[in-house]
């Protein structure tokens, strides 16, 4: 019996879909495609580019119908008329991270995420820390999104980019990045000092939480200093994916 895309997605790779992650991947990381699904009677100026692309690295093109493409994205999404099945995101360990801070020439700037689950706030999470200029984002293993179709058409090729850090225990590894010269700067509601008040140069590691639950008492604990936004509406919080951009721009505006 032929696997259904959901199948296949699960046991070799996964399927990205939407004009602009798709173009992002074509750009950044056309190895990793391994066929491209296009919908039949779609003929525009913004697919013709999609498709140079891929006969550039010749990749397979299959004209299928949007009852296909529907089944194949179906709960994830608009597919816009394309769809293209890649390996799957590389997905890295602490063995990764201190490597790559060991050959890195510059301070090191990383984002850590505590609890975010939602695949559109850690796509949008990884957009804005590629956009930074972040070396790394990093998740505890547990309770934490990872790199899903969704994801991955949220963040518009940065998941081909930034390396997500899966590490087992997040509050080990602050301490570890601690020894390494990390200053750690966690966010949280009830922090003294705004994030504008607060040294974001030099080796660094923002520490985001999830909208509800804020950081973990033992994440909150390894942060060397914590900080907040300023909120002078009627809202007591933003999104995730929204505060870490300002956090993360502000330290590039200090840093540069």
């Amino acid at each position: 019996m032929a696997k259904t895309g959901q199948e296949q997605s699960q046991a070799q790779g996964q399927w990205v879909f939407g004009m602009h992650a798709v173009q992002a991947i074509l750009k950044t990381s056309a190895d990793k495609v391994r066929a491209l699904k296009v919908m039949k009677g779609r003929d525009d100026q913004r697919l013709q580019k999609l498709l140079n692309l891929a006969d550039m690295h010749s990749i397979e093109v299959l004209r299928v119908s949007r009852k296909e493409l529907d089944q194949l994205t179906e709960g994830e999404g608009r597919h816009q008329g394309v769809a293209a099945f890649c390996e799957s995101g590389d997905i890295q360990d602490e063995h990764f991270l201190f490597g790559l801070l060991e050959q890195l020439q510059v301070p090191p700037f990383l984002l850590v995420l505590d609890g975010v689950t939602d695949p559109h706030n850690l796509g949008a999470c990884l957009r804005s820390a590629d956009a930074a200029g972040v070396q790394a984002v990093i998740v505890p293993k547990d309770n934490s999104v990872s790199l899903t179709p969704t994801v991955q058409k949220v963040a518009s090729g940065a998941a081909e980019t930034v390396p997500l850090i899966v590490v087992t225990n997040l509050s080990r590894t602050l301490k570890q990045l601690q020894e390494k010269g990390l200053w750690i700067v966690g966010t949280a509601g009830e922090a003294d000092s705004l994030v504008y008040q607060a040294d974001l140069n030099g080796p660094l590691a923002i520490v985001m939480g999830a909208e509800e639950k804020g950081l973990r008492r033992l994440t909150r604990e390894h942060c060397d200093v914590l900080v907040k936004l300023p909120m002078a509406g009627a809202v007591s919080s933003l999104n995730v994916s929204v505060a870490a951009g300002i956090c993360l721009f502000e330290a590039v505006r200090q840093r540069h």
